[in-house]
């Protein structure tokens, strides 16, 4: 004979069940997301308290030793390996080594599009310690000049086919700040070229050293505003901050065997940290896009068995605005 008690313990547990399935539908599913991120966030502590810093960057390095082989980025139908990436940015790295004078901690600013040189760029400065300044390419003039003076840069990278965003800055740029862009060859005298000195450098790593972080807590990005209330303001990002934000896909259930399709511009954290950080958090494979293109999405997607995409609330309203 049960005792009097149990089918009231019962009857409480499956009414409990049912007001937890009609009000609370999301319940487990949201408990197991925030103790796997609580997880994730205690192993970011652990390593902090026992002297281990490790960030995106050494992440990266340690997939292009694992995984080298592996398609990492996918630009206009050809496909750039972890190694490929970690080889090319330490190219970049030995050029401003060798040639651009830069020391740990140095400000670069970067005026690129979305392109791989971004990514080789960016992971070649940081391998240098440097910190990378992120400007968007469609601020001009008197608003990309404000931008570039207030992270006080040593040097400014600029992509190709910006050339005539910068022509615009040069008389009025400091004078110490050099200028360097992604060409073989330059009409201006005070330019300096990149792409040539990138093709003749070694592949060879630079030193650890260069890039070890000394604080999970110390400055690693600048990435701006968009300046719609004044002019662009910089937000300064910590490498655990990259960290956390290159936790978003692994944390939403995207594994190494995902590909991620990326349109949203890389100078925008959304794109850097959640996208690109994310990729290597997870180990996975980027579709990186030059532009957001809505005729062109679901054509990439399906050419290139994306099965992740990323994006901002106005880009699904693009999408289905298209027609059927």
């Amino acid at each position: 004979m049960l005792p009097s008690w149990v089918p009231g313990v019962a009857a409480g547990i499956v009414s409990l069940h049912l007001i937890q399935k009609l009000l609370f539908p999301y319940f487990w599913a949201d408990l197991r997301y925030l103790l796997k991120v609580l997880m994730y966030g205690l192993r970011v502590e652990m390593y902090r308290l026992q002297g281990r810093i490790v960030t995106v960057l050494d992440k990266f390095v340690k997939l292009a030793e694992k995984q080298p082989h592996k398609p990492f980025l996918i630009y206009e139908g050809k496909v750039h390996t972890y190694q490929d990436v970690d080889r090319r940015s330490n190219k970049v790295a030995q050029v401003f080594l060798h040639h651009g004078a830069l020391k740990k901690g140095d400000t670069v600013a970067l005026l690129m599009g979305n392109e791989p040189d971004f990514i080789h760029v960016w992971f070649g400065l940081a391998k240098l310690g440097c910190v990378v300044a992120f400007l968007n390419f469609n601020v001009r003039s008197r608003s990309l000049l404000h931008c570039v003076s207030s992270c006080e840069p040593k040097i400014l990278v600029v992509g190709a086919d910006l050339l005539g965003t910068v022509e615009e800055i040069l008389p009025n740029l400091q004078k110490d700040i050099t200028v360097w862009i992604m060409t073989k060859d330059s009409t201006f005298p005070s330019v300096h070229t990149l792409l040539d000195k990138i093709e003749a450098a070694s592949e060879d790593p630079v030193p650890v050293n260069q890039r070890s972080a000394n604080n999970l807590k110390s400055s690693v990005l600048y990435i701006f505003t968009s300046g719609t209330t004044g002019l662009p303001k910089a937000a300064v990002i910590s490498h655990m901050q990259v960290l956390k934000g290159a936790a978003g896909l692994w944390a939403f259930g995207a594994t190494a065997e995902d590909v991620i399709y990326i349109t949203l511009p890389l100078y925008h954290s959304a794109a850097s940290l959640l996208g690109i950080g994310g990729c290597i958090e997870l180990g996975a494979t980027c579709v990186l896009k030059k532009k957001f293109s809505a005729s062109q999405f679901w054509s990439d997607c399906k050419k290139y068995n994306v099965t992740v995409i990323q994006y901002i609330g106005e880009l699904c309203r693009y999408l289905c605005s298209q027609p059927v």
